[in-house]
C-alpha cells in the first residue's frame, strides 16, 4: 500500500469517525437537555398528556404525538400509489427520451424550498379545502367544524414532498430487474399488466420498500411546509379535515420565545422525536426485510 492510499484510508477513517462523533454529540446534547422535564414531569405524563400547555406548566405531549403520525400516514397513504405508478410509468411504459423530461420534472420537486411548498398550501389548497370539500362534508353533518387548515392539507403537501424520493428509488429498483424475467414472462403469455404487477413489481420490492423508509423519513421530518398548513393546534384531532400540531412544528414555533423550562420541555420533544424515528425506521426495516427478502 502507497502513501496516497494510505492517506486516503486514514482520511475515510477520519471522516467516519466524525459522523459518528457528530451523531453521538447531538444524541447526548438532546438528552441532556431535555432528560431533566422527562424525570421532573414523568415520560407517562409527557408522552400521553393531552395538555400542551407551556404557559402553564404543563407539557403533555399525545396531541403532537397524533398529529405528527396523522400527517406521516396520510402523506404515505397518497405519496406511495403515486409515487410507484409514477416510477412504474417511468422505467416501464414510456420512451426512453420523454423519461428523461419526466424524470427531470420530478427530480426538480426535491430542490423546491420547502417555504414554497408551505405557500403552495396555503394559497392552493388550504382554500381548496375550505371551499369545496368541507360544504360537500357539511350537507353530511352541518357541525363539522374547520377551516382547510388541517391534516389532510398537510398530508397532500407532504405527499407532493416525499414523491421524488419514492420515484427515483422505485424507478432504479424496477430497471434493475433482469430483462429475463420481463421476456419469460411475456413468452408464456402475460400481458404488460401481469407482468408489472406479477413479476416486476415483486421482484423490486427490496428497493420500493426502501423507498418508503426514505419518505417516512422525510415525512416525519419535515418543519416548515407543515406548520404554515395544519393550523397548529395543540388539542387531538378526530379527523383528517381537523386542525393539528406536529412534534416538528412546535419545537420550530415555540424555541425562539421558550423560557428554561419550556425550552427543556421542547427538547425533550426532541427525544420523542429521535426514539419514535428510530423506533418506525426499525419496524419499516424489519417489514423490508421480512418481505424484500433482504435488508433494505
Amino acid at each position: 500500500m502507497n502513501m496516497r492510499e494510505k492517506a486516503t484510508e486514514k482520511l475515510i477513517f477520519l471522516c467516519a469517525v466524525f459522523s459518528v462523533a457528530a451523531v453521538a454529540l447531538i444524541t447526548i446534547f438532546i438528552f441532556s437537555s431535555g432528560g431533566p422535564v422527562l424525570a421532573e414531569y414523568g415520560v407517562f405524563h409527557f408522552i400521553f398528556g393531552n395538555d400542551w400547555s407551556p404557559t402553564s406548566g404543563s407539557y403533555g405531549i399525545l396531541p403532537l404525538i397524533v398529529g405528527t403520525l396523522g400527517v406521516t400516514l396520510g402523506a404515505l397513504l397518497i405519496g406511495i400509489p403515486t409515487g410507484l405508478g409514477c416510477a412504474v410509468f417511468l422505467a416501464e411504459m414510456v420512451k426512453p427520451r420523454f423519461a428523461r423530461f419526466f424524470r427531470a420534472a420530478i427530480e426538480l420537486l426535491a430542490g423546491i424550498p420547502s417555504v414554497v411548498y408551505g405557500f403552495f398550501g396555503l394559497e392552493i389548497i388550504v382554500p381548496a379545502i375550505r371551499n369545496y370539500l368541507l360544504p360537500i362534508v357539511r350537507k353530511v353533518d352541518p357541525d363539522v367544524p374547520g377551516s382547510g387548515f388541517s391534516i389532510l392539507a398537510g398530508a397532500m403537501v407532504l405527499a407532493v414532498m416525499i414523491l421524488p424520493t419514492i420515484v427515483s428509488i422505485s424507478e432504479n429498483a424496477i430497471r434493475a430487474v433482469p430483462g429475463e424475467l420481463d421476456e419469460a414472462s411475456l413468452a408464456l403469455g402475460a400481458d404488460k399488466r401481469e407482468t408489472i404487477t406479477k413479476v416486476i413489481l415483486p421482484a423490486a420490492k427490496s428497493g420500493i420498500l426502501s423507498s418508503i423508509i426514505l419518505a417516512m423519513g422525510r415525512a416525519i421530518g419535515e418543519t416548515m411546509a407543515v406548520l404554515m398548513i395544519t393550523g397548529n393546534m395543540a388539542r387531538v384531532p378526530v379527523s383528517p379535515l381537523d386542525p393539528a400540531a406536529t412534534l416538528t412544528g412546535t419545537i420550530a414555533m415555540e424555541m425562539s420565545y421558550a423560557g428554561p423550562e419550556h425550552q427543556n420541555a421542547l427538547f425533550a420533544i426532541g427525544i420523542v422525536l429521535f426514539l419514535m424515528i428510530i423506533a418506525l425506521n426499525g419496524i419499516a426495516q424489519a417489514v423490508a426485510k421480512r418481505f424484500g427478502g433482504e435488508e433494505a
